[in-house]
């Protein structure tokens, strides 16, 4: 496990950014798993102005979000599926047949789910996969529990996963309760991972993934057991780590 600490957030998003493009131009048809949320935003204005610049292609690319809120139709502003088309999608090259979300409106959610894991053994698997980290330590929608899913599948969300994400919806009300994600042998699976994380709300999650013990009950600890694994940081969610 690496791990970068960054001055700002600024800095983090261009180091994550750079280490995608590097990714892209080993390998321009990778195949990159991606996060949502507010933390990897600056990373994809970075990517976006790389690509504008001409110094980025993804035009072989293909790509498998990690998450979706169930129930949520695609072109509800609050889908990550309209999060990803708004903040990244529509500004590159890449090919719309090459970009894969989880239907969270499909009729038979667990064949979705099975339909995903096929997609994506069948892609390959994945080269490079991009994580955010919740404060309760959920990577993906991968919540602390007794035990953790392995593959895709329908999670039920933590009163706490509810809450830090009620800043995105009109009101705590309107937070589904629900989501599909992927699960954490799959995440495990990707050849290369980088994890983000900025601000003081994540430092005690970030000490817990890099130097706690392996526990479900801080899912991203499992990380530690993976052989590629960069973890970029801004310095206050490094705060803890000693």
């Amino acid at each position: 496990m690496r791990v970068l600490i960054e001055k700002n957030y600024k800095e983090m998003s261009r180091k994550a950014a750079l280490l995608v493009a590097s990714q892209l131009n080993l390998k321009p048809n990778s195949v990159l798993g991606l996060a949502t949320g507010s933390t990897p935003l600056g990373m994809y204005k970075e990517l976006i102005m790389m690509h504008q610049h001409h110094e980025l292609d993804f035009s072989e690319a293909i790509t498998f979000n990690l998450d979706e809120y169930y129930r949520l139709p695609k072109d509800n502003k609050k889908s990550y599926y309209y999060y990803m088309m708004k903040n990244f999608f529509k500004y590159i090259n890449i090919n719309p047949d090459n970009i894969n979300f989880l239907n969270a409106c499909a009729k038979d959610i667990l064949k979705e789910c099975n339909d995903y894991e096929i997609k994506i053994k069948r892609a390959g698997g994945i080269d490079l996969q991009i994580l955010g980290i919740g404060p309760n330590g959920h990577i993906g929608f991968n919540e602390p529990g007794k035990t953790l899913d392995i593959e895709t599948h329908l999670v039920y969300l933590s009163e706490e996963t509810i809450k830090a994400n009620s800043r995105f919806f009109n009101s705590i009300d309107a937070v589904p309760h629900q989501a599909i994600s992927v699960g954490i042998a799959t995440i495990m699976k990707a050849r290369r991972i980088i994890l983000l994380a900025n601000g003081k709300n994540k430092a005690e999650a970030i000490k817990e993934t890099i130097s706690g013990r392996i526990d479900t009950k801080i899912p991203a600890s499992i990380l530690q057991t993976h052989p590629e694994v960069t973890i970029i940081i801004d310095e206050e969610a490094a705060r803890l780590i000693k």
